[in-house]
């Protein structure tokens, strides 16, 4: 809720008041960022801890990646700032190179033991 409270304030210290805003917002936004979010969430939690946490982080966070991918192309269609459809193109791009190397590293970890890993060995104690 702070943070809500102060992106309002920061609306409203920058000239812009949150409820004109929300008025001006293109019809069907709100729906489709609510609908857009529900599928995401539903999305990150509907596998199964494997017990695997390498497995299990890359596989809720491939659905949050495709979510922001989701949310930039909706203010895309809907957004009208020049500085804020650039930031959006800039988040699908971005999130798209790393749903892609999420999902290659998914797939490597999922493989049986016997396939070994295809990355050099860290060494030492990161990650202990």
């Amino acid at each position: 809720m702070a943070l809500l409270a102060g992106n309002a304030a920061a609306q409203q210290a920058s000239g812009h008041d949150p409820a004109a805003i929300h008025a001006d917002s293109a019809p069907g936004f709100q729906a489709d960022m609510d609908a857009g979010m529900a599928r995401m969430m539903q999305d990150m939690h509907a596998l199964d801890y494997s017990g695997n946490a390498d497995a299990d982080f890359l596989a809720m966070m491939i659905p949050h990646h495709a979510g922001a991918v989701d949310m930039a192309r909706l203010v895309l269609r809907h957004g009208r700032d020049p500085a804020t459809r650039q930031l959006a193109e800039e988040i699908m791009a971005g999130q798209t190179l790393e749903i892609e190397s999420m999902t290659r590293r998914l797939a490597a970890l999922r493989q049986p033991a016997s396939a070994g890993p295809d990355f050099p060995s860290l060494g030492g104690n990161r990650g202990n």
